[in-house]
């Protein structure tokens, strides 16, 4: 069998591309390559998609971060509290808005989600946010966080990169706190042809904020209130997503398919820990990621044999060099260290076959 990728992003730009090539003309005859209708349009429907009221479009999902934790107020001398397994983009956010990451564990080896109740410890009375991030494409138990959120004055951000089309408890990621930032960087179930992201919130205050700041500060042209930044959602991109988006629906569906004949393929194999679906969730499976033994050779055998597996997060938020500042030292946050080198992510995208799905699990068997 020829090489399988980890995301097969030629068989999701086919499925698109005659919608795209007639939106982009559109554009040009428009001129209106930044800020054009169709950046509206597409504001408006993955907000109904979520079902918040506010959605508010951006140049990635880090920017996303940083403008919903500025425009909810938090400053420098504030602390965000994250989890240790996430990509650095969640902490980065938060030192580029003035604030300090504070780092907690996940809850356990097998959903690596954030541990509630060391979030809990973590509060100060300097915590101005906590971000759950909903991990490889199922929900954080946010509503966890609510009453101790209320109780402290805390603002609840989601980190919703990884989860667009996920639900917990029949509420969508993304509308489970009090603003939420998602990226549609081109991996991502619902992805871009390039850097793309959002912000979400159910305060019409908030979204007016988080338009200014991202528009260099301004909502009157030459009119600059705060010092903003420049992050505004390409026009041709919006009609990328656009047409992307009606189609995530059946796409995450696709997806939750293929991670269920990857849980049957590897029910047998004691040596491969499989991902937990927490209760309550609706899993959409950006990844299917796994915990196998010897995890590094694992991977090069896959890799020799054509199996684009990958690796989501090898390092720990708290052990990689740019945050060393923090103070963290190895061993702080057990599992999420212990897990960071077992993790394995092997390939998941709509379009995957059951053949391509047999020889994955094959070589990663003979592997074991």
């Amino acid at each position: 069998m020829s090489s399988i990728p980890l995301v097969d992003l030629h068989a999701q730009h086919e499925a698109v591309a005659s919608e795209v090539a007639q939106g982009w003309q559109e554009v040009v005859a428009q001129t209106a390559f930044i800020g054009g209708p169709q950046v509206a349009a597409f504001e408006h429907s993955y907000g109904q998609f979520v079902g918040v009221p506010h959605c508010v479009a951006m140049g990635n999902g880090t920017d996303a971060i940083e403008i919903a934790l500025r425009a909810l107020g938090v400053a420098p001398g504030d602390e965000c509290i994250v989890p240790a397994n996430t990509f650095i983009a969640t902490a980065e956010a938060v030192a580029r808005a003035g604030a300090t990451p504070v780092v907690v564990d996940c809850a356990d080896d097998e959903t690596y989600l954030i541990d509630v109740n060391a979030v809990e410890a973590a509060v100060t009375p300097r915590t101005a946010a906590i971000i759950p991030v909903h991990l490889y494409g199922q929900a954080a138990p946010v509503e966890c966080l609510v009453p101790l959120a209320k109780r402290n004055g805390i603002w609840l951000v989601e980190d919703a990169a990884q989860a667009q089309g996920a639900r917990r408890n029949g509420t969508s990621a993304g509308a489970l706190g009090d603003a939420a930032a998602t990226s549609f960087y081109p991996g991502k179930n619902l992805g871009a042809y390039g850097d793309a992201g959002a912000a979400l919130t159910s305060s019409a205050d908030v979204a007016a904020r988080m338009r200014m700041i991202r528009d260099h500060g301004s909502r009157t042209k030459y009119q600059h209130e705060v010092l903003g930044v420049n992050s505004r959602l390409d026009t041709l991109q919006a009609v990328v997503l656009s047409a992307k988006l009606r189609r995530l629906a059946g796409w995450n569906a696709d997806r939750r398919a293929a991670a269920s004949r990857y849980d049957e393929l590897l029910s047998g194999c004691s040596a491969v820990i499989r991902p937990r679906t927490l209760d309550g969730n609706e899993h959409v499976w950006h990844l299917y990621t796994v915990r196998v033994p010897d995890r590094d050779r694992v991977l090069k055998e896959l890799h020799a044999a054509g199996i684009g597996a990958g690796i989501h997060y090898p390092v720990p938020i708290h052990l990689t060099a740019a945050f060393a500042p923090l103070g963290y030292q190895q061993g702080a946050f057990p599992v999420a260290e212990r897990t960071a080198r077992e993790l394995l992510s092997l390939p998941l995208f709509p379009e995957i076959t059951a053949a391509q799905q047999e020889h994955v699990v094959s070589v990663l068997m003979s592997a074991l």
